[in-house]
């Protein structure tokens, strides 16, 4: 009996300890992926013109990894404005690359764009002008370039002086009537609202767009510059978006630069870039909608692979200020009790609004709500949106002035002015004020006051409100202003959104922007008693409304200003046009901002003059000012002290942000500056937070290569607007209704317990329009609640509660991200393969070509080797330095094959040592001790040197079962096995990955089930740095199989292609040869060929095939070697040389064909030619006894005509 559980228990040993190893060698293989540093410095690669630029500059490692196309262009920009640094040697790289890339036709026959992505401060002004000077030299002396502000008309100037290029005027667009054209060359300059500028006046419909498009006159090919292009998102949806892409269609050939350093937030934005040929005939991509499917599905990383892709093909450059000094944080402000307690009063006053809103609604009968909704979330949005800026004005200015103490100087960023509500405060006192306004108060007022349900009649024209519902059935006999009796019809706005939501389906924009709208049709049921009570209602609202303006914040504008000492102290950049101030008497009034001398249009630039003087030390910047405007410690200004740039209110889209950022961080600056970021503690707070980050996130990935790129990375733990967002909130409002059981545990700590937690969540979704009862259903979630409305509308909630609540939301957020992280679905971004290894080898590549527009492409299959071993002299090094008790070598109790196991250990966290074996290195996870001590015996060095050594040596080609049992199951079968080898091999796509991204997304998807590739970056032993995607081992035979037949097609293609092009020469050469003969025979023979010699033969050939290719679209785009075509050219013409297959060599003095083809030419006028006796004949008599063949390949004279022709 002992002897059979030995024996059992023997064997569970030896099948238990390779389980355990093969779960340390699993753990071990997640290791070889991680994150390193987001940055590399910057050296243009190809171009080596230039003096360096004045500052340290970056490019993602992302983007480094991939190199830019060689240079073909040669720049006419004078050696002068080079020497004298006019153009940093970066800037005239883009320069370079940007007229490269103008040179290139697209398949659909317009002239291919180029982005600058450029960050703030990089200086794309001058590279800009830069391109301007280049095509003006080269006789282009026409060019438009659109911004955001006329104001930048005055940049626009000093860039041009600046590179030495004076005499190119600059004629602003808004200086200019309608319909004239006069204008002389030079540089058009216009804003985006321009484009859709049009006017009545004469009688005549004149729009700017015609305008401009008569200026340029047809077959324009100068240069179109897109400046601060984010500005032109959304296309399709807005108008200018529409006028963007409209001029560049009308214009073919124009040379198109698309320049922001936002460049497109989002894949969706990117419409308007439609000159990069990413999609479009001839593409992956049909159409931009296909492109934006495929993307937006595969998330970040098929972003970061357009970036790549569009360096690669040389249609793009971003580059950024070195962020090294500059510092970022986040100050989370508490609130005090005061505040809370003001907070909570309004919560409340605004469920109670909501519950007296439908029940006026009710009594009214009115059918259709859906405006009505609109005005009242959008406002309920804004009013807390001021209360959480207001919360963090009193920490804001505390932190503010110990900066300040501190010797530094301080920029605030906020988006609202509030300037709306202080002007209807204005109104209703004519004109007076005498204090300062509450703008949540404005809100809350002008809500109930314009849109509460009513029965009054309702026809004002809304702005914007072309469109009306035609009153139905007998009602429209009415005279138009005539009150309306029971059954009547009564207007309230029907157009102010397509959405339930107003403001919450839209983040972009502010939601100051929201018009106030009243026009949807709705019935009513009225009788005077109604009327009084609903009048009785509205005023009981009105009522609570004023009691609580009494404790609502000021408005945070003035306020700031107020508490940093008034307008004397503040710089004020914003679009406002006036300001309540307190005098010195201590009374209140309201100015203009405007001041004597300056029009309130130049006040901005004033301010800014005052603050980079010195003259004040405080800046606050708004939207208004955000694009073009520098602030940085310029080495050239009085002002260099550090900026701090804080951030109060976090702007509505990143776009903005990285618009605001980028003032105070610039070129040619003495010190870098500091961000702080505000946050206050309450959780819907965080919803613009949280709309930030994704945008950011976005940006960084798509501008810049790299999701971790956007300087604000730090509140990507904000971002809730993703899928698993999407499915928290689905699965907590299942569970605060009791459909399910949840598995993440409510909060911890709620007074009254989980059961109370779900009541009050229940009720609170209730007061914010979450929940709503349904006479069928009972309680349900409101339809379309997507993540951002439930985040909006939280907002709503009492502190504790929102609190609360959005601690449950994210507890489910986190609990689906490591689910997925653990069954590996999740998309974690670019990662490093094997990150601080440095012994990566490339083992083979295999090249595939791939369809491409304007030229083909391919992409490489590599065999990457890591060799993650640990030799001898490495642990032995590292052992010298380890001291603690615990630490050192250890070898195992059993045996492995003829050595027992060797690890090095070193003391980690708590009781947890972080192990190192000779043949995998540093192992994914730590030890505990107590673990560790079961089954090793620690050692000293010499004993554990020849077991180290041994494993080193023998997991170098051989896996553990091997070293452990002599023999590998595995490997007896005829399978591969790698388990604890030294060597890791892994399959690596690289190239032009946009164009097969779809094929292996597919066919990994179904092998492995996930649709997510694994984008890797490495860099090998011999410094080739790489990205690419990580193939799978189980599909790399599939995968290869899919790109041979790709790399099948396209080689068909272009050989279908070139056939086509030969058939079209041999159809021009015959064509050419029977144009030849009609000429030369509609002469008299005897006049042409006057002599006579003996009979000899004279080839001719004609149109030799030239090796240039006709088109573009044969060459090849190498993203390995980075190549580039210089497409712009044609085949060359028929010279004399090309005619005779070079220098004609020994029959020049004989034979004078240029002679012969001038006389040919000069008998074309006459107007009947004689048929040739012999059309077939290629000889050029034509005569019907001719002797030469009419099969013959070339043309010939024949023996009678040759000694004729000398």
């Amino acid at each position: 009996m002992n002897y059979i559980t030995h024996i059992l228990l023997l064997q569970a040993q030896r099948n238990q300890a390779p389980a355990e190893e093969e779960v340390e060698e699993e753990e071990e293989e997640t290791e070889e992926l991680g994150h390193v540093d987001t940055y590399a410095d910057y050296k243009p690669s190809k171009s080596t013109i230039g003096i360096n630029h004045p500052d340290i500059v970056v490019e993602t490692n992302t983007l480094s990894s991939v190199p830019p196309p060689d240079i073909t262009y040669h720049l006419s920009i004078p050696e002068s404005t080079i020497k004298q640094g006019l153009l940093s040697a970066l800037q005239l790289e883009a320069i370079i690359y940007a007229c490269q890339q103008h040179e290139v036709i697209l398949q659909n026959n317009q002239r291919a764009g180029f982005l600058i992505g450029d960050g703030a401060g990089v200086g794309k002004g001058r590279t800009v002008a830069g391109i301007i000077l280049e095509n003006n030299l080269k006789g282009r002396k026409k060019a438009l370039w659109f911004s955001v502000s006329n104001d930048l008309k005055y940049d626009a100037e000093r860039d041009l002086k600046d590179i030495d290029a004076p005499t190119i005027p600059v004629h602003a667009l808004n200086k200019i009537k309608y319909g004239d054209t006069a204008t002389s060359e030079g540089v058009l300059f216009a804003t985006y609202s321009a484009l859709i500028g049009e006017s009545q006046a004469g009688g005549q419909h004149r729009t700017r767009l015609k305008q401009i498009l008569d200026w340029c006159k047809p077959g324009f090919d100068g240069v179109i510059v897109f400046d601060e292009c984010h500005k032109a998102k959304n296309a399709t949806s807005t108008k200018m978006g529409k006028a963007v892409l409209d001029l560049q269609n009308k214009l073919p050939l124009a040379r198109v630069v698309y320049a922001s350093a936002t460049g497109a937030s989002e894949p969706k934005n990117m419409i308007y870039m439609s000159r990069l040929g990413i999609w479009g005939d001839g593409t992956p991509f049909k159409t931009f909608d296909d492109f934006l499917h495929a993307i937006e599905k595969r998330g970040v990383g098929a972003m970061e692979i357009v970036a790549m892709d569009m360096k690669v093909s040389g249609m793009y450059i971003a580059r950024q200020l070195s962020f090294s000094g500059v510092s970022f944080r986040i100050e989370e402000i508490g609130l005090d009790d005061d505040f809370k307690l003001v907070y909570n009063k309004a919560a409340k006053l605004w469920a109670e609004a909501l519950a007296v809103f439908m029940r006026a609604a009710d009594e009214l009968g009115l059918v259709s709500r859906k405006s009505l909704w609109g005005q009242f979330w959008s406002s309920h949005q804004r009013f807390f949106k001021y209360l959480c800026i207001a919360a963090k004005v009193r920490c804001l200015v505390e932190l503010a002035k110990k900066e300040l103490e501190a010797g530094k100087c301080i920029v605030i960023g906020l988006q609202s002015t509030g300037e709306a509500r202080t002007r209807e405060v204005l109104d209703e006192n004519d004109g007076h004020l005498d204090r300062f306004v509450s703008a949540a108060e404005g809100v809350f007022k002008a809500l109930v006051q314009k849109h509460f349900p009513s029965e009054k009649q309702r026809r004002e024209k809304v702005t914007g409100n072309k469109r009306k519902r035609k009153p139905r059935g007998r009602q429209s006999k009415f005279p138009k202003h005539t009150m309306v009796e029971a059954g009547g019809v009564i207007n309230i706005s029907d157009d102010s959104s397509t959405d339930t939501e107003g403001m919450d389906t839209d983040s972009n924009s502010s939601p100051d922007s929201l018009l106030d709208n009243s026009d949807d049709v709705i019935f009513v049921q009225h009788t005077s008693c109604h009327t009084a009570r609903i009048e009785e209602m509205k005023q009981s609202l009105l009522n609570k409304i004023a009691d609580l303006g009494k404790e609502l914040p000021l408005n945070t504008l003035d306020e700031l200003i107020d508490k940093f000492g008034g307008p004397e102290k503040v710089s004020e950049m914003t679009g406002r046009k006036g300001r309540v101030v307190r005098r010195l008497d201590g009374s209140v009034r309201y100015e203009s901002r405007a001041e004597q001398s300056h029009t309130i249009d130049h006040i901005n630039l004033k301010e800014k003059d005052r603050f980079m003087s010195g003259e004040k030390l405080v800046a606050i910047i708004s939207e208004a000012a955000s694009s073009g405007i520098s602030l940085q410690a310029d080495k050239r200004v009085k002002n260099q002290c550090r900026r701090v740039h804080m951030t109060l209110e976090l702007p509505w889209s990143a776009d903005r942000a990285i618009q605001q950022f980028g003032r105070t961080h610039r070129s040619n600056q003495v010190t870098a500056p500091e961000y702080i970021f505000l946050i206050s503690e309450l959780a819907g707070e965080r919803r613009f937070a949280s709309i930030v980050a994704k945008r950011l996130e976005s940006l960084g990935a798509l501008t810049h290569g790299d999701r971790r790129a956007t300087e604000s990375r730090d509140l990507s733990k904000y971002n809730f607007e993703n899928k698993y967002g999407t499915k928290a909130l689905d699965k907590i409002t299942k569970a605060i209704l009791g459909h399910i059981e949840s598995k993440v545990p409510p909060p911890k700590g709620y007074p009254g317990g989980d059961a109370l937690f779900f009541r009050d969540m229940k009720k609170g979704m209730m007061d914010v329009g979450i929940f709503c009862k349904e006479p069928r259903f009972g309680l349900s979630t409101e339809k379309d609640c997507s993540i951002t409305k439930f985040l909006n509308r939280i907002l709503g909630l009492e502190v504790h509660k929102q609190n609360s609540l959005f601690q449950y939301f994210t507890d489910n957020f986190d609990y689906l991200i490591e689910k997925d992280k653990k069954e590996g679905k999740y998309d974690m971004g670019i990662l490093d393969l094997a990150p601080g290894n440095d012994e990566i080898y490339e083992e083979k590549q295999e090249t595939f070509m791939t369809v491409g527009n304007p030229q083909d492409g391919q992409v490489v299959l590599y065999k990457i080797s890591v060799d993650r071993g640990m030799p001898w002299k490495e642990a032995f090094e590292k052992a010298q330095n380890l001291k603690g008790l615990d630490e050192g070598f250890y070898l195992s109790h059993k045996l492995r094959g003829n050595h027992p196991c060797v690890l090095l250990a070193e003391q980690g966290r708590g009781r947890n040592l972080i192990v190192y074996k000779p043949n995998i290195g540093k192992q994914a996870h730590p030890e505990s001790l107590d673990n560790l001590q079961q089954r090793y015996r620690k050692v000293e060095l010499n004993e554990a040197k020849d077991s180290w050594e041994s494993q080193f040596n023998f997991s170098f080609g051989k896996c553990c079962h091997a070293n452990w049992n002599g023999k590998c199951k595995k490997i007896e079968e005829g399978q591969e096995c790698l388990q604890g080898m030294r060597l890791r091999q892994y399959h690596m796509l690289c190239g032009a990955l946009l164009r097969v991204w779809k094929r292996v997304a597919d066919v990994v998807a179904d092998i492995t089930s996930s649709s997510i590739l694994q984008i890797v970056r490495l860099k090998t032993k011999n410094s080739n740095k790489q990205v690419g995607i990580k193939i799978p081992e189980n599909c790399v035979a599939r995968v290869r199989e899919e790109l041979l037949k790709m790399d099948e097609e396209v080689k068909r293609r272009r050989k279908e292609k070139e056939l086509r092009a030969q058939e079209q020469r041999l159809a021009d050469d015959r064509q050419f040869k029977l144009q030849l003969q009609n000429k030369l025979y509609s002469q008299p023979m005897a006049s042409l060929f006057p002599h006579h010699f003996p009979h000899h033969h004279f080839p001719l050939p004609l149109a030799p095939n030239s090796t240039k290719p006709s088109r573009v679209g044969e060459e090849v785009l190498d993203l390995t070697v980075s190549p580039s075509p210089s497409p712009d050219s044609t085949e060359g013409g028929l010279g004399l040389d090309s005619l005779t297959g070079g220098p004609m060599g020994g029959f020049a003095e004989d034979f004078n064909l240029e002679s012969l083809l001038l006389t040919a030419q000069n008998t074309a006028h006459l107007q009947h030619m004689p048929q040739p006796l012999h059309p077939m004949c290629v000889c050029v008599c034509g005569y019907y006894s001719c002797p030469v063949s009419p099969k013959a390949d070339s043309a010939v004279l024949c023996e009678p005509c040759f000694p004729q022709a000398v």
